[in-house]
């Protein structure tokens, strides 16, 4: 392999993962961010794989320009089936999509071979295995064919698989082209979000568990095996926070070997008359739709706080926003009518159709809508756990609360039949965000409002809140980030400080919220790909050496 300067770097680099032009979670969110910081280094040598599912994709913008002469090559003498363009975001960079279907035959012979080289038992897999492992084999497929293609035995390539879904092509990897340096990313271990998720204490009974043991008490045995094995066979082994990386020495006896937190771009933000304007048009959106459910008009200079992310009741804190938010109803200290809205996607039945005619026609309203604090109609509505616990808490949005609650159970994709505007909008128009996580291995959520200037509270059990600890005192908001200290058992504790922390917020004056807005905006900058990318530099340094290594040794 040749040199370049003092330090290792991949001459083709490629990335995989499921969420590639596929937005579905929040690691979408750490590829297409750091998209164009990598792109800068790298360019068109800089290839991310993801799966072609088969419906349209804005995402990916065809360019039959990429590649052309391997692209003809595997139409022609391969069974892949790939789509090559670019991804639609900053950067812009190369993309490869992979119909994985036509893999599907092979997947009894791959799983053997799999078993029989390492370990990993197929058999008792159960909901969406097969498929993700079935991509993950295409995606390697399509770095074997383009390494070959291309001639690259004396060129530094790295091939980067994210999360246990795409386990197996590194493993495929591994054993068929062990000259490409791998780097696999753990984003949550399989056994801890299950531990977690399934309401057992996870950070007191840490030293207590054995992994592979909760991993059959919890049925994900196959899933576990293949992230267990991908961990400990990579060439470097990645996680995205301190937290994570304990729980998986523990969980998956292999500490990773270096921590890789995630960044933001703060380019998507907009600046002067641009974000004033994207914030006034979300406040009045907000409070637009508001008033159509109470039936009544709300304050202009109402506090508007929100949660949001995926739907993991517990994990994700929604239990403890809820609980706050009615703690705060209930208090004689609050001064400035409260709205609360619950921005996370549900089993969503439709958009109300009452509603959307009452915005449209602006109808005049003098009663509150039936459920007023609903925008959605929900499958199994009584089966809801959010909606359980708003009925429960006595939550009633009355004109004389002064605090009311909001479910908005959709993806904000600008096209929900209701806000019609995308969440990075919404979040803009804000006063504050409240992110109180118990599981949560970075937590882009509240990285993502303090760089919209949205001051937020979140806990020092999620990455990114041990991050901001370690930057700011993060006591109170008055520096943009609020942690509160999380355990497996101070529930109440945590209700009662993200409570007093929006009472204290609340209650400040204009020029002090302009500061705490000022407050974002820096420790946000903090948090760039521009600084956080170097950890992925030193990765790929020490995946390159690695493989040279063991190379070397097999000839």
């Amino acid at each position: 392999m040749s040199s370049r300067g003092d330090r290792a770097r991949p001459d083709f680099l490629f990335e995989s993962s499921w969420e590639v032009c596929n937005k579905v979670g929040g690691i979408y969110t750490v590829l297409s961010s750091k998209a164009r910081t990598l792109y800068q280094q790298y360019g068109d040598r800089m290839i991310f794989i993801g799966p072609d599912l088969g419906r349209p994709c804005p995402d990916f913008v065809a360019d039959p320009s990429l590649f052309p002469e391997w692209t003809a090559h595997v139409r022609t003498h391969e069974t892949l089936r790939l789509k090559t363009g670019r991804w639609n975001v900053a950067g812009r960079p190369p993309v490869v999509l992979v119909d994985f279907k036509p893999c599907f035959p092979e997947r009894n012979a791959l799983f053997f071979e799999i078993w029989e080289a390492f370990g990993v038992d197929s058999s008792v897999a159960c909901d969406d295995y097969d498929e993700s492992c079935i991509f993950a084999y295409a995606a390697a497929l399509t770095v074997q064919s383009f390494y070959r293609f291309h001639r690259l035995e004396n060129r530094r390539v790295i091939a980067h698989f994210d999360e246990w879904m795409l386990g197996m092509g590194l493993l495929y990897l591994r054993k068929h082209l062990p000259a490409v340096a791998t780097v696999f990313t753990t984003h949550a271990t399989t056994v801890g979000r299950s531990i977690a998720g399934n309401g057992k204490p996870l950070y007191g009974y840490m030293e207590g568990y054995d992994g592979d043991q909760m991993a059959r008490e919890l049925h994900v045995e196959a899933k576990h095996a293949l992230e267990k094995q991908a961990a400990h066979r990579a060439d470097c082994f990645t996680t995205v926070s301190d937290i994570t990386a304990l729980e998986c020495t523990r969980l998956l006896n292999s500490a990773p070997d270096t921590v890789t937190p995630n960044g933001f771009e703060p380019d998507l933000v907009p600046s002067g008359r641009a974000y004033d304007a994207r914030r006034s048009r979300a406040r009045e959106t907000l409070l637009r739709v508001a008033g159509k459910l109470l039936g009544a008009p709300v304050d202009p200079d109402a506090f508007l706080v929100a949660t949001s992310g995926r739907y993991e009741y517990r994990n994700k804190g929604i239990d403890v926003f809820i609980d706050a938010m009615n703690r705060l109803r209930l208090s004689d200290r609050l001064r400035r009518e409260t709205l609360a809205f619950i921005l996370v996607p549900a089993w969503t039945y439709a958009p109300r159709a009452d509603l959307q005619a009452a915005l449209e026609h602006d109808f005049p309203q003098a009663t509150p809508m039936q459920t007023p604090f609903l925008t959605h109609w929900l499958h199994r509505m009584a089966d809801d756990p959010v909606m359980n616990f708003i009925f429960h808490a006595g939550f009633s949005n009355l004109p004389s609360d002064r605090l009311k609650i909001f479910f908005v159970p959709c993806y904000m994709d600008g096209g929900d039949g209701i806000f019609n505007l995308p969440y990075y909008d919404l979040l803009t128009g804000m006063d504050a965000t409240v992110f109180p996580s118990y599981y949560e291995p970075w937590g882009y959520t509240p990285l993502e409002s303090i760089a919209f200037g949205v001051p937020t509270v979140t806990t020092d059990l999620a990455g990114f809140g041990a991050w901001a600890k370690s930057v700011i005192a993060a006591e109170t908001m008055d520096e943009g980030v609020a942690v509160v200290r999380r355990t497996d058992d101070n529930y109440f504790e945590v209700t009662e400080t993200v409570a007093g922390v929006l009472l204290a917020l609340s209650r400040k004056g204009e020029a002090e919220r302009a500061a705490v807005r000022k407050a974002c905006f820096d420790l946000a900058s903090k948090a760039g790909w521009k600084y956080f990318i170097a950890h992925y530099d030193a990765a790929y340094e020490q995946a390159l050496a690695k493989a040279t290594e063991r190379n070397k040794n097999n000839l």
